[in-house]
């Protein structure tokens, strides 16, 4: 057994779910979440009192619903939940800090009115080791997300920017970037770190090329790394 497959071995076989269409963690990344639904504040109380660990994963809306509800993509990030607040008015502020991707073997029966699965992480045994990018067109990277920006109206802090490692530029963008819910799956399932690069820089090419947010539609300028 090699060390990937080994520390594997520490994984739950199952784990309860949240799924929530946008949203991307990434092994390595954060996320953070205001929790807010009685079914899920029961899932973050039942994870902290358990391994702290919970996973995400986007619905799939273009297959028919299941017995506990929306279908669920085949590729999801098991997170460890490495901060808490609890607000006022009872609400969760959660981080997620992404730990490895799964395939989803089965859909298990709902707890507390929350969902649960049972993972295999087998074809992501090297989300467990340290990142690795032999080579990588980071300038490349940069210029094309300067595109995107200047295109997006978007403002950016460069020098957060241009002082992040390469495995945490590449993740941080990929979970940042407003990427429509198919791109963020194919950002989550990229087979390496060099494809989620090559993923990511195709994608702020090809949107970059979009018609740009109008200010009727209410959406504002976003400020990137602040």
């Amino acid at each position: 057994m090699n060390l990937a497959e080994n520390r594997l071995s520490d994984l739950p076989e199952s784990f309860p779910i949240f799924p929530l269409t946008g949203a991307l963690l990434l092994p390595g990344g954060q996320l953070p979440l205001n929790i807010f639904e009685p079914r899920y504040l029961a899932m973050v109380e039942d994870a902290l009192s358990g391994g702290r660990l919970m996973a995400m994963i986007q619905p799939d809306k273009t297959k028919p619903p299941g017995p506990n509800g929306t279908s669920l993509m085949r590729v999801g990030c098991l997170g460890r939940l490495s901060s808490f607040a609890e607000t006022d008015d009872g609400r969760y502020m959660i981080t997620l800090t992404g730990v490895a991707r799964f395939e989803v073997a089965e859909e298990l029966d709902m707890r507390r009115g929350y969902r649960c699965v049972r993972g295999d992480f087998r074809a992501f045994a090297t989300d467990m080791l340290p990142p690795a990018l032999p080579e990588f067109d980071r300038q490349g990277l940069l210029e094309s997300l300067s595109l995107y920006f200047d295109h997006r109206g978007f403002s950016a802090n460069w020098d957060a920017i241009e002082a992040m490692p390469n495995a945490g530029l590449i993740n941080s963008l990929a979970m940042a970037c407003p990427f429509d819910p198919i791109e963020k799956q194919a950002l989550l399932e990229a087979k390496t770190l060099l494809d989620r690069a090559e993923t990511l820089r195709a994608l702020l090419r090809i949107d970059s090329h979009e018609p740009p947010t109008s200010p009727e539609s209410g959406t504002s300028p976003r400020r990137m790394a602040s």
